[in-house]
Formats: structure tokens, sequence, C-alpha cells
């Protein structure tokens, strides 16, 4: 996973963070549903949308967008996207906000003026400056995990302090689970080349609250199961074909003829023949 993915991973199955973010604690995210709609034309796509369905058309909807570098097309190319989107789908919606969270101020490019139209409708919230506030956020402290870039003891410490802070502050056990789950996936994704055992000992977990038997890790070892399993699937296809090599050329085909019918490249043929 790369930061992005992590973001939107939230809006999708933490949508609580992201209303706790914008200040409105008292939208009901069930009647939002996550998605990234492709725009037919130039082949935009949207990094996210939080849409109601067609029964609350007074609520406005959400278009997404985390940023982490510095580009002075930023803003044109969301203006666009937001525009055809509009023209496009036209949804029931009476209003919409685009919502832009960046990593620094530094990484926001050149506004341009004649863009004007888009400010009453754009939120832009910056997690370095919104980190030094007195009481921060759950939902800033777990994007600026996403983020973050330091040391294993750095984002190990705010990983704790955000597992503590989660654990005191969410009364909704489901919702609480979903947090704890997404710190620890942040944390595995940072540092896969951990042990299970130096993951939890960075998080501080105890025996009562084992990585291995959480949801993360179980997702995280059945795809790499199956991903194992496509790899080996793959390794025995090609060495079928590799077989086929010596045989195919005994027939009288030519080195090309014969990566032609098995769909290899020349140079492999060539390799194999040698040996």
């Amino acid at each position: 996973m790369t930061a992005d993915p992590l973001f939107y991973e939230i809006f999708k199955e933490i949508p609580e963070l992201f209303f706790e973010l914008i200040g409105q604690l008292e939208k009901d995210p069930s009647i939002y549903k996550f998605s990234a709609p492709e725009i037919k034309q130039r082949n935009f796509r949207l990094d996210g949308l939080l849409l109601t369905s067609e029964n609350h058309p007074n609520e406005p909807i959400y278009f997404l967008e985390a940023h982490s570098y510095q580009d002075d097309n930023f803003y044109n190319q969301l203006a666009a996207e937001i525009v055809l989107y509009l023209t496009q789908y036209q949804p029931p919606n009476h209003d919409w906000y685009a919502v832009v969270i960046y990593n620094a101020r530094s990484s926001e490019g050149n506004f341009p003026r004649y863009l004007n139209f888009l400010l009453p409708h754009l939120r832009r919230f910056y997690l370095d400056e919104l980190a030094t506030t007195p009481e921060a956020l759950l939902s800033v402290g777990v994007m600026r995990l996403i983020v973050e870039n330091k040391s294993q003891g750095k984002t190990g410490e705010l990983a704790r302090v955000l597992m503590s802070q989660a654990q005191q502050e969410l009364t909704d056990t489901t919702l609480k689970e979903k947090v704890l789950e997404f710190i620890k996936a942040v944390v595995i994704d940072k540092f896969a080349s951990l042990s299970v055992e130096e993951i939890e000992a960075m998080l501080n977990l105890d025996s009562f609250n084992n990585l291995k038997t959480s949801r993360v890790y179980q997702e995280a070892k059945e795809e790499g199961i199956e991903q194992g399993i496509e790899e080996g699937i793959e390794q025995g296809i090609l060495n079928q074909k590799l077989e086929m090599i010596p045989i195919l050329l005994d027939l009288g085909l030519t080195v090309e003829q014969v990566a032609e019918r098995l769909k290899l490249d020349i140079e492999t043929v060539r390799k194999n023949t040698q040996q």
C-alpha cells in the first residue's frame, strides 16, 4: 500500500474519522457510500467521492483528495474533474464540497484566480499544522501516521498514542475495532520487513491483543497465500513451456516460430536452447 490508498481506505471504511476532520460530527456516515467513479471525458477518475443515496438530496456530497507534493496544475485538474462529474452524473444533491488533505502547507501549489468559483466549496486541511493544536483530533493523528516518514521509534510512539486515544474516546465497539485495526495495518505496511513479534513490541501489544489473531494480519496472510498460489501456477505454466522448446525445435520450428507459438520472448527461447 501507498499513502493515497490508505487515505481512501479511511474514507471508505471509517467515514466517521473524515467527518470528525471536517467538523461535521453530526453527520450520519451510514447515508454515504464511498466510490472512485470514472469520468469518461479524457479518462478522468476521481480519487474519492462520498455520495449519498437519492433519499438524501439535502445532504452535500464530498469530493476527496489527499495530496503530498506540489503541483501547480492540481487545482485545474480538480476543478475539471468536479465539473465533468456534475455534468455527467447530475446527482440530486443540492450542494457539494471539495476536501483536500495536504501533509503540509508546502505541498500546496498555486491557486489560479480564474478558479475563484471553487473557493466557497473548497476546504483545505494541513496535517502538520493541525497536529500542533492542543487537543489533536484522532482523525488528524491517524492521517499523520499514514504520511509519517520518521524512525520506527517515532512511528511506534505515535501509533501507541493513537491506539490509546481510540480506546478512550470511541464508545462504539465496532468503530473502535476498525480504527485499531487500521492503525495496525498502517504500521505493518510501513515496516513490512519486521516480524510479527517486532511489530507487537513496537505497538506494545500484550498476549491478550496478539497481532496474529487480528483481522489485518489474517487478511495479509491470506493475501500472501493467494499470491503464492498464483505465482506457483504461473511458474508451473512457464516450466511447461520451457520443456516444450527442444521438442518444437526438433520438429523443425525456428526460434522465432517457437517464441510465437509459446508466447515467449525470443531471448528466453534462445537462452533455454543453449542450455
